[in-house]
């Protein structure tokens, strides 16, 4: 028994240490629940700073924990956000934890609450959460004025891409509200009665001003700036190096600016030493090398930013990255025409260590020499094989001689060679004209290249030289940069010789010669096709002995002033080809070969013309058309030139077109234009023919027709139509009867018209002149050769009397006016003395102007004039023979009685006391003189 006691007094003394270590490891603590729960706001991050502590925890016990947090907004049974929190726990610690919102703080009451569980391995399984604590109520609408409307988050800093929610409350829930994002109109979602809000997707950085929202009610707009921030790239060609061994610069390519002032800050760490500084630059950072002779360095770039860090590290060797400071004070020295020294200085590195000098020669701009020198603190180099007159740049860069790494910058310095004399003759030719028998040369240069002109060129001597008189010499000095002059020869042969002078001396000459008799121009013109390159030509050689050949040509159009230019080229080649930036196709180039004797003497070889590319025709020809008849007519543009066009003239199209749709003659054929018309083509394919003729028309029919050349690119323009209307087949018959008809008429009028004054005095003259009738000397001559005028002067002026035909009744005027019923009034016979009335002119005004009274007092038709002689003339029964003895003039013998008596009365017999006086009828309209 007592051994029974004690085996279980030792039993249980083993088992004391086990259950004490369940009891502290194993057993499972009661569930903890999370207390004194407190809530910050934070607006400029629009987080929610949670803060608590769990109590009950033994004084050494440390347990691992997760705490579920459940978020609410507007309501506490509105959960928007559901997580977990695990961190280690010991007794009486104060937890921290955050939680960022999406959407601003001021917009939103939130809740918070949470609960725990025990998540450490030493709890068995099951475990279980403890109870939830009691919501707990951030507010940050609490800080807010009674303004109608309010707009969030203020000055918000977001990345580029990210996605942003801005939220709106109106304390007017009548306001009508409309939210612009730069002027665009956005819409939202409304929250709550009084909030609204905007998700703004994947924004862009516009300006480092920040983008602008804003809100329009009734009252002022209310909005928010959103600051964008680029990505922060990470730092690319990230190096380090030294100038001195005394301090180092480290350098790197930040990427594109963020946007944001003072963002990212750069801070560059050195892990060996531990030290660390800010960068200054955004782009560049320095660091003092120390005097523990290190060499090796372990940097770390970093770049951050409210959003992002990026870092990048190198590792540096101090010696193999020397850079040196470039070299300085480089100047020539000793300058003559093709040498020249150059000196320069180095800045030292560490203990006056040795570095290797470049020194580069360049001439336009390029590099011709190069030389490497070994330099401590003075660099000295001769250049030579320079060109003279020459300007040159010489510029060095020197690195570290024990470790090569990188060049310092250039130096530079230009420099110009001295003046020599020119090294090569002038290229020379020559235009002869021949005037009156006597040539004028033209001589041509071209100008010395600047290899070759060894400095500036200030004139050329021009020596002429006669080959039949050698002492005769002509010198001309012509200024630069003149490049002809003219030399008027006479019908010698002659060699002229150029040279180039500088202010050292003259070039080697150049030589041609010219005869004094024109030369064979009588050579066949050959065609010749241009191409991308120029015109190719060959031609045939027709001397063994030729020194060589020249091609001459014009490089503009044939209708300007000739710009000569010519190609010299050496004895053995047959073809070359011409080139020149002044070509342009459509305009015929003529070129002319001569061949070089061996006494510099230039003979014609051949004559090439052609088209660098040949174009269709930019002008038709101006036709005239002639010989018209009714079924032909000959068209004619003799005065078109072929040699100014765009192309060779191949030959000329012909067309015609017919109002009535005629067939196309023989020799024609139909074809389209492109105004779609139709119309009838002939090709005359002889450039040379400028007439055709259209044949088998029809008559008093309109034709249309044109005439254009062609060439090989094509034909002219078809806008120029021209009509021809044939005409009536037998107009050409009336044409030659009607026309002489009309040109006699014309012959006829001309001649009246010429001789009008001499018509007019023959035939119908103002006062007819009696002694100037041609009727008189045809009397005279064949009825009575003793007829003579009489004298109005030797005679009494006749009687006029007048015959009332009613009342038989007559009136006689001789001066004075009497009444009608008068019958008769008898003149008194004149004296014969002198007076008023002897005079007929006198006697004449009187009857005339009694004459023209009576008319006035008699009414027409009822009087006629009667006309009484004042000589007496027997009557007899033949008028017509002529009386057998004349009457003679009384000459102031006695009046003799004239009457006048009505028409259609029978005349009175002739008695005795009449014998001596006639009575003469006098029809209407008759007058006597």
């Amino acid at each position: 028994m007592a051994f029974f006691a004690i085996l279980q007094t030792t039993f249980l003394l083993a088992l004391l240490p086990l259950r004490t270590y369940q009891s502290e490891v194993l057993s499972e603590p009661l569930p903890l629940t999370p207390e004194s729960l407190s809530i910050s706001i934070n607006s400029t991050k629009q987080c929610l700073h949670l803060q608590w502590t769990v109590h009950n925890l033994d004084y050494h016990q440390e347990l691992k924990m997760v705490f579920q947090i459940e978020i609410s907004r507007f309501k506490a049974s509105e959960v928007i956000w559901t997580g977990n929190y695990s961190t280690t726990v010991m007794q009486n610690q104060v937890l921290h934890w955050s939680w960022e919102s999406e959407l601003p703080l001021e917009c939103a009451i939130h809740f918070v609450r949470m609960r725990t569980m025990v998540d450490d391995a030493r709890i068995p399984v099951p475990r279980f959460w403890s109870n939830w604590s009691s919501w707990e109520k951030a507010d940050a609408q609490n800080s807010l004025g009674d303004h109608p409307l309010y707009v969030f988050p203020k000055d918000k800093l977001v990345e580029e891409g990210s996605d942003v929610t801005i939220c709106y409350i109106s304390r007017n829930h009548q306001d009508n509200i409309s939210c612009y994002l730069e002027d665009v109109l956005t819409h939202g979602k409304q929250l709550d009665q009084s909030v609204w809000a905007f998700e703004l997707k994947n924004v862009s950085f516009l300006r480092k001003t920040g983008t602008n929202f804003y809100c329009q009610g009734q009252g002022v707009p209310e909005g928010v700036v959103l600051y964008v921030s680029k990505v922060l790239e990470e730092p690319k060609d990230f190096s380090c190096e030294t100038r001195d061994l005394k301090s180092l610069t480290c350098t790197w390519d930040p990427g594109d600016d963020t946007g944001l002032i003072g963002l990212p800050s750069y801070t560059l760490f050195e892990s060996f030493s531990g030290k660390k500084t800010l960068c200054k630059h955004r782009n560049r950072c320095d660091w003092q090398v120390t005097q523990d002779s290190q060499e090796m360095y372990n940097f770390t770039l970093v770049a951050e930013n409210y959003f992002r860090k990026r870092s990048v590290s190198i590792l540096f060797n101090l010696i193999h990255g020397v850079h040196p400071v470039a070299p300085y004070n480089l100047f020539p020295k000793n300058v003559s025409a093709t040498n020249a020294t150059m000196t320069w200085k180095v800045h030292s590195i560490g203990n006056n260590s040795a570095l290797l000098c470049q020194l580069q020669l360049l001439g336009e701009g390029k590099v011709i020499q190069q030389h490497n020198i070994s330099v401590r603190v003075n660099g000295e180099y001769l250049l030579s094989e320079l060109e003279p007159d020459t300007e040159y740049m010489a510029r060095v860069h020197c690195a570290y001689a024990d470790h090569f790494w990188k060049w310092s910058e250039l130096i530079s310095q230009n420099f110009t060679t001295a003046e020599a004399a020119p090294l090569e003759a002038p290229d020379v030719w020559r235009d002869v004209m021949f005037v009156s028998g006597h040539p004028t040369v033209t001589l041509f240069w071209k100008p010395l290249s600047k290899v070759h002109t060894h400095g500036k060129i200030l004139f050329y001597n021009v020596v002429v030289e006669n080959l039949d008189e050698p002492s005769s010499l002509e010198v001309l000095s012509v200024p630069a940069p003149a490049n002809s002059t003219k030399v008027t020869l006479n019908q010698s042969s002659y060699q002229i010789h150029v040279t180039a002078h500088n202010s050292v001396g003259p070039s080697p000459a150049s030589t041609v010669a010219v005869s004094g008799h024109p030369g064979n121009e009588n050579v066949e013109e050959g065609r010749i096709n241009g191409t991308e390159d120029g015109f190719p030509m060959s031609w045939k050689p027709q001397s063994r002995n030729a020194t060589g050949y020249v091609v001459e040509w014009c490089d503009g159009p044939q209708n300007l002033p000739c710009v000569l230019q010519w190609k010299n080229l050496g004895p053995t080649t047959t073809g070359t080809v011409i080139s020149s930036g002044a070509f342009r196709p459509g305009v015929r180039y003529n070129f002319r070969i001569y061949e070089i004797s061996t006494k510099r003497m230039a003979h014609l070889l051949e004559k090439k013309t052609g088209y660098l590319e040949e174009l269709a025709p930019s002008y038709n020809p101006h036709v005239v058309p002639n010989n018209l008849t009714s079924h032909s007519f000959t068209l004619s543009w003799k005065d078109y030139p072929t040699e100014s066009q765009t192309g060779f003239i191949q030959g000329y199209y012909v067309y015609l077109k017919s109002k009535a749709g005629e067939k196309c003659h023989r020799g024609f054929e139909k074809t389209v234009l492109p105004d779609n018309s139709v119309c009838c083509k002939y090709t005359i394919d002889n450039p040379d023919q400028k007439t055709f003729v259209m044949k088998d028309l029809q008559p008093e029919s309109v034709y249309e027709f044109l005439v254009t050349p062609y060439t090989s690119a094509g034909e002219g323009p078809l806008d120029d139509f021209r009509k021809v209307t044939t005409p009536d087949e037998y107009s050409h018959i009336l044409i030659n009867i009607i026309l002489p008809m009309i040109f006699c008429v014309l012959l006829i009028m001309i001649a009246c018209y010429l001789k009008s004054q001499w018509l007019k005095d023959k035939c119908y003259p103002d006062i007819p002149d009696p002694y100037k009738s041609s009727v008189l000397s045809l009397i005279k001559s064949k009825e009575n050769p003793h007829i003579t005028i009489m004298n109005v002067n030797d005679c009494v002026p006749d009687a006029i009397e007048v015959v009332n035909k009613p009342e038989g009744s007559k009136i006689q005027f001789t001066g004075t006016r009497k009444s009608p019923t008068e019958t008769k009034v008898t003149p008194q016979a004149p004296d014969c003395q002198p007076g008023p009335l002897t005079s007929p002119e006198n006697l004449l005004k009187t009857l005339e102007q009694n004459y023209m009274n009576s008319l006035g007092e008699i009414p027409a038709g009822e009087a006629n004039l009667n006309y009484v002689s004042q000589l007496a003339s027997p009557m007899s029964g033949d008028k017509e023979s002529p009386p057998t003895n004349p009457p003679e003039p009384a000459f102031c013998s006695e009046y003799k009685m004239q009457m006048a008596i009505p028409l259609g009365l029978a005349s009175p017999p002739p008695s005795e006391n009449s014998s001596l006086s006639s009575t003469t009828l006098l029809d209407p309209g008759e007058h006597y003189h």
